[in-house]
């Protein structure tokens, strides 16, 4: 299969990268002449324009967005638009909301395809998860590709209509940062506590058959084995907030109640002004999962 990959950056790269480790032919293209010649020298076929792109791919063109939601998303389809028609399909793989994803599906000549994607740059070896929204044809026209950036078979699935897959992982955000906030308060106990804990020994003794091991603690054991049981110099701000707040705002309005995904974000606001343990770690954690900068004192 012959894929077109329009943004480059962390994840657009993985993407490419691990398509062309499948088997298949990948044109890519970046606004930055260094990220397009990076990936021509990884295998891709380089292109020069948005329009470059589009002409080099055949006459079903399967094209794959990773660019960063909103006027982005719009301006890059806006630039494909000419060269689209009903036969086409293209991927939205970022963290688009999902209302916007189900307008785009609407306006769109080319089938569409809301798609979650969960795993940060650790998706480069182990591949990613992948929530899909959209057209069931379109789907499984894409899923020897699927197959390959995800983790597998396993790793994606169609959610449903056009703006589910968005949908299920604008709630699967919000999940994390109430995990997030759990693991933080844990070891902020710990370590204000009554007694002297080497906090990377206790993450590491949780991940190893304890009921809450997971990758997040593994991260928490990463976090302390290289920053310190007191996490040196991370600042307590975490950055980001936006999938979370969309969450919180989708449960008021299904009148659904989310308390720990509203608390965990209210702390995410909070850490910009005051300083907690907790919003240190999950600081931390940010950059274990998604390489995001850390902030310091």
């Amino acid at each position: 299969m012959q894929l077109g990959v329009i943004g480059l950056g962390r994840m657009g790269r993985i993407v490419a990268d691990r398509t062309l480790a499948a088997g298949h032919d990948v044109v890519a293209y970046d606004v930055s002449e260094e990220a397009i010649e990076s990936a021509a020298e990884a295998g891709a076929e380089p292109a020069d324009s948005v329009t470059d792109l589009a002409e080099k791919l055949g006459d079903e063109k399967r094209i794959w967005l990773m660019v960063p939601a909103g006027e982005p998303v719009d301006a890059a389809l806006e630039d494909l638009e000419p060269h689209l028609d009903g036969d086409d399909v293209v991927v939205d793989g970022g963290n688009s909301h999902f209302e916007d994803s189900a307008r785009r599906a609407e306006t769109t000549p080319a089938a569409y395809l809301d798609c979650g994607t969960s795993g940060g740059p650790a998706g480069a070896e182990l591949g990613f998860s992948l929530m899909i929204g959209g057209p069931e044809w379109a789907y499984e026209e894409l899923t020897p590709v699927f197959d390959a950036v995800a983790t597998g078979p396993d790793g994606h699935d169609r959610m449903g209509e056009a703006g589910s897959g968005h949908y299920v992982k604008m709630v699967h955000n919000g999940v994390e940062y109430a995990l997030m906030q759990t693991y933080g308060e844990g070891f902020e106990l710990l370590r204000e506590g009554r007694y002297d804990l080497d906090l990377e020994a206790v993450a590491r003794t949780w991940n190893n058959g304890a009921v809450v091991r997971s990758w997040l603690l593994e991260l928490c054991e990463e976090a302390f084995r290289e920053e310190g049981t007191d996490l040196g110099d991370v600042a307590d701000h975490v950055a980001g907030g936006s999938t979370g707040t969309w969450t919180v705002q989708e449960a008021l309005e299904q009148e659904v109640p989310v308390p720990l995904i509203y608390q965990s974000l209210a702390e995410r606001f909070g850490s910009r002004s005051e300083g907690r343990f907790s919003r240190r770690l999950a600081n931390r954690l940010r950059y274990g999962f998604g390489r995001h900068e850390v902030a310091r004192k």
